[in-house]
């Protein structure tokens, strides 16, 4: 074997060991030290030169940026998601006839799908889905992103936040909980427009909480400007302090005449 491939085989085998025990700091400083020895490797992309050892190189890559990805996951970082995820793509469709298939494959564009409706980049997660093969939309991993994007669109927020209970793989949990958080404030912000108050019970059960303490945590940790009064959660100080913003009448007046005066010139 090549001595460069060699030296990067057991840089490999010591970045999984520290990512199995969770040492986050060293799996990290040898994930540089990975990316910057396969920079030397010229049948990786873009260049796709075919050398002795092509295959081994593309493979191996192909592992290093997968353990990436899901590293990036544990360390709830979002930005070095989406650089992985975009260094191992061409490995799923440049190189597939090049490589036998990844069992991780439809995890990680599952994992992908996840994070895009998280960000609530809608439009790229159905160009996402649209660039896939026919086939790997039946897979389960891609399956439960798709569903859960309609139950999302939907407003069936409570399909939503019980479907963490059915999550094809445990690295789904970490966007989960976001996805959680952002129905949970989509929620909030309705409630606090449309009541003044509500019941403890009535609040739990809006926001889907199991538990009263599980809601009074969220409270105090999201909606400190909510209180908590004679059993019920009042909204009106949240409305006291939301600041009114001030329409120019007299300016959207004038902008109009404006453009009536410039439409009737044109005609």
């Amino acid at each position: 074997m090549d001595p460069k491939l060699t030296e990067v085989s057991q840089y490999f085998e010591r970045f999984k060991a520290a990512c199995v025990r969770e040492d986050i700091d060293t799996s990290a400083n040898l994930l540089s030290q990975l990316k910057v020895s396969l920079t030397s490797f010229r049948s990786l992309p873009p260049l796709f030169e075919v050398t002795p050892n092509s295959v081994q190189e593309l493979t191996i890559a192909r592992d290093i940026y997968e353990h990436a990805v899901l590293l990036s996951v544990k360390m709830g970082d979002q930005d070095a998601f989406e650089r992985d995820f975009f260094q191992l793509k061409p490995y799923y469709t440049d190189a597939r006839k090049r490589l036998p298939p990844s069992p991780q494959e439809h995890m990680i564009l599952g994992l992908n799908l996840l994070r895009l409706l998280v960000q609530n980049r809608i439009a790229e997660f159905h160009t996402e889905l649209e660039l896939l093969p026919a086939e790997s939309l039946e897979d389960p991993c891609i399956k439960h992103a798709v569903e859960l994007e309609q139950s999302f669109m939907e407003g069936a927020y409570n399909r939503v936040l019980t479907a963490k209970q059915t999550v094809p793989n445990q690295s789904y949990d970490y966007f989960m909980d976001l996805l959680a958080k952002t129905v949970r404030d989509e929620i909030s912000g309705c409630s606090e427009k449309a009541y003044d108050y509500l019941s403890i019970n009535d609040a739990r059960q809006m926001l889907l909480f199991s538990s009263d303490n599980e809601l009074l945590q969220y409270i105090n940790e999201e909606h400190p400007e909510w209180e908590i009064k004679d059993g019920s959660v009042v909204f009106q100080k949240a409305k006291e302090t939301a600041p009114c913003k001030e329409i120019p009448s007299l300016q959207l007046i004038n902008q109009t005449l404006s453009y009536a005066r410039e439409l009737e010139r044109i005609v």
